[in-house]
């Protein structure tokens, strides 16, 4: 009886741990990743990129993300931008970095005549600064700021 108890309450365990909500979930970091690094792409003259990169990349799931940048530098000339000297952020926290060089970037905006479930974007290329905030024991991007 004690043994079928105690199978039954390690099964609850096991199935609760299975159902918790932050299992499973996306870390802030592998959300910028996801978001926001596009390593050594570049769109080209492809003015279809955005429509592509914002449906691959999960943006527009529900809704259509109005905005979006993607990055086209390595992860780790990114996460270097992380050493850089603080500056505030655009809600007043100050762990935000910029960047000492332009980077590539391809600016995704929506367009005005686009709706839901019909996402469509309009495809800009630019060469800008950017500014990330960062955050962990080993700093790591997890918002993209602004780009200037």
């Amino acid at each position: 009886m004690v043994l079928k108890f105690l199978f039954l309450f390690l099964s609850l365990l096991l199935v609760l741990g299975w159902v918790q909500p932050s299992l499973g979930r996306e870390s802030p970091s592998k959300k910028f990743q996801r978001q926001h690094m596009d390593s050594g792409n570049s769109p080209g003259n492809n003015t279809n990129y955005c429509n592509q990169m914002m449906k691959r990349r999960k943006m527009t799931r529900g809704w259509c993300k109005p905005v979006n940048t993607f990055v086209h530098e390595s992860l780790e000339d990114v996460k270097a931008i992380c050493s850089e000297k603080n500056i505030t952020c655009k809600n007043g926290q100050y762990n935000c970095h910029q960047s000492n060089s332009t980077v590539n970037i391809t600016d995704c905006r929506q367009t005005g005549s686009s709706r839901y479930p019909n996402c469509v974007y309009k495809t800009t290329k630019l060469q800008k600064r950017i500014i990330v905030a960062c955050e962990g024991n080993v700093s790591m991007p997890v918002h993209l700021d602004a780009s200037v």
